[in-house]
């Protein structure tokens, strides 16, 4: 019995992998593709129905200032405040996002990203955590109220682009872990937490 080689095949000269012939165009170019990275996310942030910054996080410097953060930003109210679609690309990037009542989640990644992961994060565990962090109260007010927990929130999902974390469930028990570590207790816990 053979052993398998791990040496790539050897094509006829001037053929490409695939049959294709490389002077016939139908080469690919590794370069074409990105490099797989755990950085998927580029920014969070939660605008009230005003288009006005409520929370944010930028995890890379595709907008290293702040203004330049809140121009984006408006420009990405601006063009979904309106639809009800949940996925939107604006300057070579993929936003997803969600409504609840006068608020607006957002999660920023690349162009490059499947917008399922940035959409499974926006829907389902930010708004979600929210939700629980909020006793389900998800409205600016309560937010703003509550910012050090949606803080919290957001830290505990997503770090330096990373996505730590998916189920809501895990996301409040893990918040509720690092308050009881450091002694306070803020309102923003959920109602079934060991602290209230």
């Amino acid at each position: 019995m053979q052993r398998a080689e791990a040496r790539p095949r050897q094509h006829p000269e001037g053929a490409a992998p695939g049959g294709g012939n490389a002077a016939s165009g139908f080469t690919l170019s590794l370069c074409q593709f990105q490099e797989p990275s755990l950085y998927t996310v580029k920014a969070i942030f939660i605008l009230d129905n005003d288009g006005q910054r409520l929370l944010a996080k930028y995890y890379d410097d595709t907008f290293p200032s702040t203004k330049e953060q809140k121009t984006f930003e408006r420009s990405v109210f601006n063009k979904t405040h309106k639809t009800d679609s949940e996925i939107a690309f604006l300057e070579g990037l993929t936003i997803v996002y969600k409504s609840s009542i006068d608020l607006f989640f957002y999660v920023v990644g690349s162009s490059q990203e499947n917008e399922v992961t940035p959409w499974g994060l926006a829907s389902q565990t930010l708004t979600s955590s929210c939700c629980l962090a909020l006793r389900k109260n998800v409205e600016k007010r309560s937010l703003l109220d509550n910012l050090d927990g949606a803080f919290l929130v957001v830290d505990e999902i997503v770090d330096g682009g990373v996505i730590l974390e998916s189920d809501p469930q895990q996301v409040i028990q893990k918040v509720n872990f690092r308050v009881s570590a450091s002694r306070c207790s803020p309102s923003f816990l959920c109602p079934s937490s060991p602290l209230l």
